[in-house]
């Protein structure tokens, strides 16, 4: 394994280089990287961000993380595979602008792995704790699996969250626990996406913390 990218997350410098898409606020009260919102949740799709990574894939590849909660409802999601549709950076200024709204995610002009391991904005999704992975360009759920995280009251620590994307096939664990696994094979959003950026996205209200951010080559 080759590493990509590597921070603890426990500073503002360690973000210099990322790139922003919406209202995100940073914040190092606990030495580890707090995002939240700026916007009020009241201003819908609008209030989410996008972070990108200073990184890019290009092909199997291992990303690890530290998360913890604070404050739902809200929703965590990270991308990978991600390009302009049709191949390329999907950081090409001669792409439309994205703002953290998700529908220029999922329906505009890039493709994309989307895995949300965090789903707990609307009643339906704090009753029934899941995983979605979802393959775009397009609205396709392709895979689901149990979520074993905690509501915030209960969370205790860091809990470490493990996407492996091999071949065509992606796995998520969180603190060892497998919560899906899925193999595209192109049948649904066309062919297999390969390599490409590494993203965190976040729905307000939520407020949550990451650290020990590790992404490598396999």
């Amino acid at each position: 394994m080759t590493t990509l990218y590597s921070s603890p997350l426990s500073g503002p410098e360690q973000l210099e280089d990322w790139i922003i898409e919406g209202p995100m606020t940073a914040s190092f009260p606990a030495g580890r990287l707090r995002l939240e919102s700026a916007a009020e949740p009241a201003e819908g799709q609008a209030a989410n961000f996008v972070a990108w990574l200073p990184v890019h894939h290009e092909g199997d590849v291992r990303i690890t993380w530290g998360f913890r909660p604070l404050r739902e409802p809200g929703l965590a999601m990270v991308f990978w595979a991600a390009q302009a549709r049709g191949g390329g950076s999907l950081h090409n200024p001669a792409l439309p602008p994205r703002t953290g709204e998700y529908e220029q995610y999922h329906s505009g002009a890039i493709d994309a792995y989307h895995l949300s391991y965090f789903r707990r904005m609307w009643p339906s999704e704090r009753s029934l704790h899941t995983c979605n992975v979802r393959k775009s360009h397009g609205f396709h759920l392709v895979a689901q699996g149990a979520d074993p995280l905690p509501a915030v009251l209960d969370v205790d620590r860091d809990y470490h969250l493990a996407l492996t994307w091999r071949g065509t096939t992606v796995e998520f664990t969180i603190d060892g626990i497998s919560c899906l696994s899925w193999n595209d094979d192109g049948t649904v959003g066309g062919p297999a996406r390969r390599g490409g950026a590494i993203g965190l996205r976040q729905m307000a209200p939520l407020i949550a913390e990451y650290s020990d951010l590790r992404i490598e080559a396999l």
